[in-house]
């Protein structure tokens, strides 16, 4: 993983993504492919500020994780349990 220390003005030629289920609150993390580099992952309320760029194998390997209930103990006894389809 690397960092840029502004992700505007480090990273002029990507295209930023956000889920499609973000919120309006603005509390959501964008994603953005870099060609060569791997996935660069910033705030989206604040475009100018860092974003950290991890390389395709540790995009894929964090993505598996997730997937796999790697994490599911951080939510909490309380968060609900979904499943998506």
């Amino acid at each position: 993983m690397t960092q840029v220390p502004n992700a505007h003005v480090g990273l002029p030629d990507v295209t930023w993504r956000k889920s499609a289920r973000s919120g309006k609150q603005g509390n959501c993390v964008e994603l953005a492919r870099v060609p060569s580099r791997g996935v660069a992952v910033r705030n989206s309320r604040f475009p100018e500020g860092p974003a950290l760029v991890f390389s395709v194998a540790e995009m894929s390997s964090f993505l598996a994780d997730i997937k796999s209930g790697a994490y599911d103990h951080l939510l909490g006894p309380d968060a609900p349990l979904t499943t998506s389809s």
